[in-house]
């Protein structure tokens, strides 16, 4: 056992700073971004998560352009996104599309200026582009720990006080209106609590990949599950362990290519890539709609 560890392990992988704090950091965007990806897909609103991850990328640059906390960057600029989109709500799927095709275009466009006056200001463009895009990990400041683990916890929270209206409204919105349940509201909160888990994954794997952080595990619990509950936790211990699992690799890769390493942003999205397939190939449902979505009607009785 001793042996095969150390096979797994690369020495001072443990005792790594940079490692503990992306061990930390990325677990709680990981728990946070697969809870909430779970309603995001049963909503079909994996667009709208996608949106606000690019929207987000224009808060990041910010945050290297005037020299702030980057996850503040995305923070603000994801909850901005989350309700402009809902403030221009539209009932028809492909209405709604256009609306956050629209505010997508609009983001990355500032998210483009930004860059450009960090490179034009500060001569670091490449590594703003890479780590806003793309994340970088091992790189960020332990400083910031007490405040992503402050919205992890209120991310969380969120989702446990939402959890049946927003079950409800998603499932059935005229059998919750029915029932009193403001709509529209809890569609904003939705909204609110997925832009904070955007921002975190934003701040681990950057703001492209995030959404595979978002989604992949949500629906691959939503393949295994027969509750919502119970595939929101699945969905939170695959993103858990999909995420420690990219960052040991990425470590580890710094021996194999003799130095250099793969991106850890690269490792978490490929491990989650690769249980969605297989996933895919051992649950194969068929036609109609979604596991998830069908488990989740059975599950609330509608």
């Amino acid at each position: 056992m001793p042996d095969l560890v150390s096979a797994i392990l690369e020495p001072g992988l443990l005792t790594s700073a940079p490692v503990r704090t992306a061990a930390v950091i990325g677990g709680a965007a990981a728990v946070v971004s697969s809870a909430i990806g779970v309603f995001t897909v049963i909503r079909g609103q994996s667009f709208a998560g996608h949106s606000l991850a690019d929207v987000s990328s224009a808060g990041g640059a910010a945050a290297f352009l005037f020299g702030i906390n980057p996850l503040l960057g995305f923070l603000l600029m994801g909850v901005v996104a989350a309700v402009s989109m809902e403030a221009f709500r539209i009932d028809r799927a492909s209405e709604r599309d256009l609306v956050t095709g629209i505010v997508t275009g609009a983001g990355l466009g500032v998210s483009a200026l930004l860059l450009f006056l960090v490179a034009t200001t500060k001569h670091t463009a490449a590594g703003a582009t890479v780590t806003v895009m793309f994340g970088s990990m091992f790189a960020i400041s332990p400083t910031i720990v007490p405040l992503v683990l402050t919205v992890g916890a209120g991310a969380i929270l969120g989702i446990a006080l939402l959890y049946r209206p927003l079950l409800l409204c998603s499932l059935d919105p005229d059998l919750a209106a029915v029932r009193g349940v403001p709509v529209r509201l809890v569609g904003l909160a939705h909204l609110v609590v997925l832009a904070l888990a955007v921002a975190l994954s934003a701040i681990t794997v950057g703001a492209i990949l995030s959404t595979a952080l978002l989604i992949g595990p949500a629906a691959i619990a939503l393949r295994w599950a027969k509750r919502p509950g119970t595939a929101i936790l699945y969905a939170a211990a695959i993103g858990l362990t999909s995420t420690w699992a990219g960052i040991v690799i990425a470590y580890d890769s710094y021996v194999w290519t003799g130095g250099h390493g793969w991106p850890v942003s690269f490792c978490i999205v490929s491990i989650i890539f690769v249980v969605y397939l297989a996933a895919a190939m051992v649950s194969r449902d068929g036609a109609g709609r979604s596991p998830g979505t069908r488990q989740s009607r059975k599950a609330s009785g509608s």
